[in-house]
């Protein structure tokens, strides 16, 4: 049960977070959905550092795990914005924000986590 509140209270502020940077850089609804776009990168690379540190040193616990990567990172990013962003974009028929969001996303997210694992392999 432990396990559970330390995701949940991760997810909550992890949520809360990404709520604030959506509010802060989702200005235009006509644009790229800056907010989702900067939560997804910046959870991928917190994500890389919290994992590449739990991997190099054995002190990071399970629970710190829990907390950090699968209740922070978990709720602050966000897969299903993201979807709907691509819809509304595709429906629209705007073929180069869906494009450039869709190949942006993929490419900048798993930089950032390759990114992240390789500073504190490198620390």
């Amino acid at each position: 049960m432990k396990q559970v509140l330390l995701v949940f209270l991760g997810g909550g502020l992890g949520s809360s977070a990404r709520y604030l940077i959506g509010r802060l850089l989702n200005t235009d609804s006509n644009g790229i959905p800056y907010g989702t776009f900067a939560a997804n990168i910046i959870g991928c690379f917190l994500i890389g550092i919290i994992m590449g540190f739990s991997l190099k040193h054995n002190t990071f616990s399970q629970n710190s795990v829990l907390l950090l990567a699968t209740g922070f990172c978990g709720g602050f990013t966000t897969f299903s914005a993201f979807a709907y962003e691509n819809h509304v974009f595709l429906k629209s028929g705007d073929l180069a924000s869906f494009a450039l969001y869709t190949l942006g996303s993929l490419v900048l997210g798993f930089a950032a986590v390759f990114f992240g694992i390789w500073l504190i392999k490198i620390s």
